[in-house]
């Protein structure tokens, strides 16, 4: 059995692989399974925080996600997870309502499996999700204006969130960068943080659909607790990260891999 209390660069390994694997790890627990002290996990956590792949928190850590690519890139490069959840959310939308989309490609995939025979109203910051809605013969959309975002695909300034606090919505489909059951969700930019807190505020009900990568890590900037999420929706692959989200009261939806 390796020593870990003689090899930091080997434990520290090891703790990278279990963020990955579960979003948040505990110093007592890492004490432990490494037989070292929670000093010296204590020191191991602010040195990978210092490479910015985690967080600290109280009694331990949660990854830390990193920019990506621009809306067009993450679009084109969505798989099968991102369509299952599209297909799932989009008959969540109940017919006859107002309903914000935000940005994201997650969101893109909801857009793009909204059926021809939904009547719905759609409000959306994102030009390429309004090209793709204004196809649905019984639907309105309504585009909100600004400076574009270039890597959001999406206008996210102070005038547009003028236009966006004159209208109220039944439903809103939030995109999130990074989701954790107590620091609940956050965003990498700035701007987008504020403009979804406003998203926030103006929805009756707030629906996410995310997938695995994005649960149980933290992003920079705080958008709102996870109480005030109505509807989770989860890919399978999210399974192993959801034990610190049991407790909380919101409806979970968890998709098999094998949903169509």
């Amino acid at each position: 059995m390796l020593d870990y209390a003689s090899f930091p660069d080997q434990r520290q390994a090891l703790i990278k692989d279990l963020l990955r694997q579960h979003g948040r790890v505990l110093c007592v627990q890492l004490a432990a399974k490494l037989d070292v002290s929670e000093h010296t996990i204590r020191r191991d956590l602010q040195e990978l925080a210092n490479q910015g792949l985690c967080k600290k928190v109280y009694g331990g850590a949660v990854s830390m996600l990193t920019a990506v690519g621009d809306l067009s890139e993450r679009i084109q490069n969505s798989g099968a997870d991102k369509t299952r959840l599209g297909h799932a959310a989009a008959q969540l939308l109940r017919d006859g309502s107002c309903v914000f989309i935000d940005s994201g490609s997650t969101n893109m995939a909801i857009a793009k499996a909204v059926s021809m025979e939904q009547r719905l109203t759609f409000v959306t910051h994102v030009p390429a999700i309004a090209v793709e809605l204004i196809n649905r013969p019984l639907c309105d959309v309504i585009l909100l204006g600004g400076k574009l975002n270039r890597r959001l695909g999406a206008s996210v300034g102070p005038g547009t969130i003028r236009q966006l606090e004159t209208m109220y919505f039944d439903q809103c489909l939030l995109g999130v960068c990074a989701l954790d059951a107590l620091e609940g969700v956050t965003a990498l930019d700035v701007e987008d943080a504020e403009f979804k807190r406003a998203i926030v505020r103006q929805s009756s009900e707030v629906l996410i659909a995310l997938t695995s990568d994005k649960v149980g890590a933290v992003a920079r900037h705080k958008v709102m607790p996870c109480e005030g999420i109505s509807t989770l929706l989860l890919d399978g692959e999210a399974d192993d990260k959801l034990q610190a989200f049991q407790e909380l009261h919101w409806r979970l939806i968890r998709l098999s891999t094998a949903t169509a």
